[in-house]
Formats: C-alpha cells, structure tokens, sequence
C-alpha cells in the first residue's frame, strides 16, 4: 500500500512486500492510493493480514494532503504493519513516527520499519536514481530478517515497535540559499505552452485531481509540489518558477548532495 507520485516509494514498498509475501508463502495484494478516486472507500484489515505501507517525506512528516485519509481511511484490528517512508536525502525527520503513530490508533502495529533515501523529487541530482541496486539489496534483507520476526511470534504484538522522532511534531520550514525560510506553498506549475500538445499526461499523473482536463495549463486546485507533472509530461512542457522554491533548491543542492543510507528498524 503507498502513496508515490513519481515512483520511488512504490519502489521500495513493492520490494519489502514481495519478499516478504515470498519468504512466509502468502498472496500479495497491492493497493495504491496516490490518485483521488482510489481514496473515496475505507479499507479495512485484520489480524491475519500484513499491511506494508509508505508514503514520500513531505517537509519532515507524512505528507499533509494524505494525511486525512490516512486517518480516515484505514482501519485495522490488531493489524500487523510494516511502515516505510522514503526522504530526498535531507532527513526523514518525523515521518516514520507519524506513521506509526497515525495507524497505530487505528488498529495496526508496526513490527518493523523503514526510511529510505530516495531521488528528491525537487532535483533530480539529490539522490539521483534512488532507491538504486544497493537499496534494493538492503531492502530484501529487511524484509527476510522481517519475515523471520513475524514468523517467530508466538503472538500478535500488542504495541508498535520504537522508532526515532518527535510526535506530534512541527513540519520542517524549507529555507531558502540565503538561510531565510523559503515560503511557497502557493506555488504552482506553470507550462510551456510552445512544447504542451496538451495529452492530458499531467492531468491523469495529479494526485491531488487539481490540473484541469478542458485546459492542462490550468492548476485549479491544490498543489503539493509532488512534481508528478513536470516529471512525467513526455514534452517537458511543465516547469516552476517561483523565486522561492527554486532559492530552495537552490539550497539542497548546496547541503544534501552526499549520499545519505537507509535505516531499518526490526
């Protein structure tokens, strides 16, 4: 299960899940929940299923859009839960806990856990093609060490595992190149309209449903700066442009170009 608007958590989650689902022999469903209509129902699981779900880290915590249904739309009793977040190579900062904690008042139990660097989707040169083969490898030991733990108990936990991280916590506030805070929660993707053919690309990749179908120059709605759009018109017609966000990237450049590694928690 995952929210991934450019890939790269379903990467890792789809990784854990499968090896998992091979190692203890049980079926794999997947369920993605990165477009509007797949979060219109409730999903409900029990204790005999496994739930293998991440999300991106959105400004240090579970991305706010998601959020909701996250609390709204998940329900489990007793409900083994394996939580991974994947982060651009900043910092995870709070996203595991919240996760943990979110789904833990729903009725799951987080037996292990998961943060990954993956490519940012602000910059392609932060964590580029991540989660690479490396991670991949890391990620299938993960889930058989996993596998191991979840067929050595005796019983279903009765408390998630601890993982590093404040909760609730504040999200983290994006600075600029200039060490000032970088504000651009308004910001929007703007198009090229001499390369846009208007196929509808950018539309259909929206999680948030907010890029008109009549007119895809149009942003009608909320923007999350998933990036889903610019990085996925076959055209590159979609860009941004606003002062602040680019004075962000700006600055992740200039701090976060090292390779960050992955934590695990069992």
């Amino acid at each position: 299960m995952y929210f991934s608007a450019t890939g790269n958590t379903e990467k890792a989650v789809k990784r854990v899940a499968e090896a998992i689902a091979r190692a203890i022999g049980v079926p794999l469903e997947v369920f993605d929940f990165t477009f509007p209509e797949s979060r219109e129902s409730v999903q409900k699981y029990g204790p005999e299923d496994l739930v293998v779900i991440g999300t991106p880290v959105y400004a240090g915590r579970v991305p706010n859009k998601m959020l909701p249904y996250i609390q709204t739309g998940l329900q489990g009793e007793k409900t083994p839960m394996i939580p991974i977040v994947t982060f651009g190579n900043r910092s995870y900062d709070n996203a595991l806990i919240e996760l943990v904690e979110e789904l833990g008042a729903k009725g799951f139990r987080s037996i292990a856990g998961a943060c990954v660097p993956s490519e940012h989707a602000f910059i392609a040169k932060l964590a580029a093609g991540r989660p690479d083969s490396k991670d991949l490898e890391e990620l299938s030991k993960f889930a058989s060490k996993t596998a191991e733990k979840l067929m050595a108990l005796s019983e279903l936990p009765t408390e998630s595992i601890h993982v590093p991280g404040e909760y609730p916590a504040p999200y983290y506030k994006p600075l600029g190149a200039d060490g000032k805070p970088a504000v651009f929660l308004k910001a929007k993707p703007k198009t090229d309209e001499d390369k846009c053919d208007r196929c509808g690309t950018c539309e259909s990749m929206c999680p948030m449903g907010s890029i008109s179908k009549e007119d895809p120059m149009m942003v009608d709605g909320v923007c999350i700066k998933c990036q889903a759009c610019v990085r996925k018109c076959p055209r590159g017609a979609k860009y941004f442009d606003d002062p602040d966000f680019l004075s962000h990237v700006e600055m992740l450049k200039e701090n976060y170009a090292g390779r960050k590694e992955a934590e695990y928690f069992i």
